[in-house]
């Protein structure tokens, strides 16, 4: 099965339209949305839009924490008063349609368990023991996530791929027990000094995880931003920061 895999769209329109541009001929089973679909970009509502009317079977759809925030008012744990305004300024813009969609095809609490071509699947926006904030790195406790055979993240908006290696109780497979954790990147808020638009597809039965970038014009994105948003995410998707 080939798993599309989403995250952190975050009101890019135009970065959003790259991807389903790309993909429009590919024969793709599933795709895994992991959370912030909305904020910070001008196109909330559009990406919302988008998002429901895909094709492709959508597998899991969780809540991030800017869903959370807006939907929930839980402003507490943004890094700035720029990201607390900005947040407050997408909930008044928000249609009833998107937050309906939000609240009724999003699952609320940031994670989601599924299972394809027998492996078991969490997705999760931040961490599984910080489902919306938390930030995934490689000295963050695996050992919570052993039960996994693939872990979905987001949040950080930087691509992450590597296996970890448990030991378990198993001759056949050497005594080894195997989780593969990946992050897409962001589609439309990339921080890892590259402004492409970033998302994974991943064959479940294979394992090929293809981390893709794709160039899209972010100064048609730039240019839909009002004086009600500090000019901080307009300029950082020229950067990727």
């Amino acid at each position: 099965m080939k798993l599309l895999i989403l995250s952190d769209i975050h009101g890019n329109k135009t970065a959003l339209e790259s991807v389903f541009s790309y993909i429009k001929n590919m024969e793709l089973d599933f795709v895994a949305l992991l959370g912030d679909l909305i904020d910070y970009g001008p196109h909330s509502n559009e990406v919302v839009e988008m998002v429901a009317a895909l094709k492709i079977p959508i597998v899991c759809n969780i809540f991030g924490n800017h869903e959370d925030a807006i939907i929930n008012d839980n402003y507490g744990r943004f890094s700035s008063r720029r990201g607390v305004d900005c947040a407050k300024n997408t909930k008044t813009l928000l249609t009833e349609q998107s937050k309906n969609y939000i609240l009724t095809e999003m699952t609320k609490d940031g994670k989601s368990e599924f299972l394809i071509d027998g492996k078991h699947f969490l997705a999760v926006h931040g961490t599984i023991d910080d489902t919306y904030w938390g930030k995934f790195d490689c000295s963050n406790d695996l050992s919570l996530y052993y039960s996994y055979d693939v872990v979905l993240m987001g949040h950080s908006h930087r691509p992450i791929f590597f296996e970890k290696f448990f030991n378990t109780d198993n001759v056949n497979t050497r005594n080894q027990k195997k989780t593969i954790f990946i992050n897409p990147g962001s589609v439309g808020q990339p921080r890892n000094i590259n402004p492409y638009s970033q998302f994974v597809i991943f064959d479940t039965n294979t394992e090929n995880c293809e981390f893709i970038k794709l160039k899209y014009n972010y100064a048609v994105e730039q240019n839909s931003f009002t004086s009600n948003v500090d000019e901080f995410y307009k300029t950082r998707l020229k950067f990727g920061v």
